[in-house]
């Protein structure tokens, strides 16, 4: 039996690789970097975690950096190669971070990595607000990464999934989570035949997108990892303007 998020992202990403060799070598990567999070979560799940406390991610950093050198995509590995001869640099990457998030650049992939385990222990435990419908996430007020829509009574409940606690929360059907838009006709949907499953829901009016996963057709899907594979969805937006209301771990 899988028995945790990490364990279910890991073997997801695995069986996406195999079955579509476009997306096979980022899923494998993402396999590896969800197994080293699940030790880091592992690690958190026996001391209190509230406050960030960079002691506690510290004897992580290393390692990390390491794996990603030996494994990663050449501008990551690059990166690692440069933070590992830097004395301050954990310090550097998490003091404001904040404001400091950039999705696309290499050393945020390292904040995140690092965070993630950390802030998703931290929602576990807390109590998060319900009934709110909020843009950004109830608990540590990041934007969403991707979008699911669960089954309730005869249609679907449509949430948002926090990029960095993994935070899930309601969000109505039809409205941009980037600038709040209502309007139908200013909100495209587009999906490709080859993941019927997952579409990218765009906005006219402030140029963003969302993937959104419907576990109603595909409830063996991780909306995390399957978004990471649907990278034709990722080029028809870019190709029409469309930014991405937040990258994911891959800066994709």
């Amino acid at each position: 039996m899988i028995s945790s998020p990490w364990d279910r992202r890991i073997t997801r990403a695995e069986k996406l690789a195999a079955a579509h060799p476009s997306a096979a070598e980022i899923l494998k990567f993402y396999a590896e970097i969800a197994r080293f999070q699940k030790n880091v979560s592992a690690k958190l799940a026996t001391v209190e975690v509230s406050v960030l406390d960079t002691t506690l991610l510290a004897p992580h950093f290393n390692p990390l950096l390491s794996l990603v050198k030996k494994i990663g995509p050449p501008p990551l590995a690059e990166a690692a190669t440069e933070l590992l001869a830097r004395s301050d640099a954990l310090q550097a990457l998490l003091i404001g971070w904040r404001d400091s998030q950039a999705g696309a650049e290499p050393y945020a992939f390292f904040r995140s990595t690092l965070l993630q385990p950390y802030m998703e222990s931290a929602a576990s435990r807390s109590e998060i607000p319900r009934g709110t419908t909020p843009p950004t996430c109830p608990f540590c007020s990041e934007k969403p990464v991707v979008g699911v829509l669960r089954e309730e009574g005869d249609g679907g409940k449509r949430l948002l999934i926090c990029s960095l606690c993994s935070t899930e929360w309601e969000f109505r059907r039809v409205v941009c989570p980037g600038c709040g838009e209502e309007s139908k006709d200013k909100l495209p949907v587009y999906t490709a035949g080859e993941f019927d499953y997952v579409r990218v829901e765009a906005c006219d009016t402030c140029n963003s997108y969302i993937k959104t996963v419907d576990l109603t057709r595909n409830g063996l899907a991780v909306p995390v990892v399957d978004e990471l594979a649907t990278i034709p969805l990722n080029l028809w937006a870019d190709e029409r303007g469309y930014k991405k209301i937040q990258c994911n771990l891959l800066g994709m």
